[in-house]
């Protein structure tokens, strides 16, 4: 039997899955937005689909990762919990993969699609109750103990 992973980071997934299957319909999953984004790859020879890649560095970035090889160790090293609930039906997308589409994306439109999503879950953070605005940041939810 392995160890425990030690990382903070599967308990912050089950908690973003979690809140994702809890959202009303009209409301974007973090992964819809991800597809929404332009592929700027040739369709021949695609082997994965843009929302993982963009899924896979979104995560791993947010769990440490500082370049693109470290990007595809964190992808490597995930689990069949993790890759399902990222949309990965087979092989993970090796370095090469990774850091040549990040390279070619729109980076002004990913922007512009993730700023418009983290909007939405601004204002829901808003319009929950016991949610108070910090005058001095007045687009963020001021934080609220758990």
């Amino acid at each position: 039997m392995p160890a425990a992973s030690s990382s903070p980071v599967d308990p912050v997934f089950c908690h973003l899955f979690a809140a994702a299957d809890g959202l009303d319909g009209d409301r974007a999953t973090v992964l819809s937005v991800l597809a929404a984004v332009a592929d700027p790859r040739a369709r021949r020879g695609v082997r994965h689909r843009l929302a993982v890649i963009l899924a896979l560095a979104v995560c791993a970035v947010l769990a440490g990762a500082r370049s693109f090889t470290a990007i595809a160790e964190w992808a490597a090293d995930t689990d069949e919990a993790t890759r399902a609930g990222l949309g990965i039906g087979g092989a993970v997308p090796g370095e090469s993969t990774i850091r040549r589409t990040l390279q070619r994306l729109d980076a002004d439109a990913f922007d512009d699609l993730a700023g418009a999503w983290a909007g939405g879950w601004c204002e829901l953070a808003d319009s929950s109750p016991g949610t108070r605005r910090d005058a001095s940041r007045p687009n963020r939810p001021a934080a609220r103990k758990v």
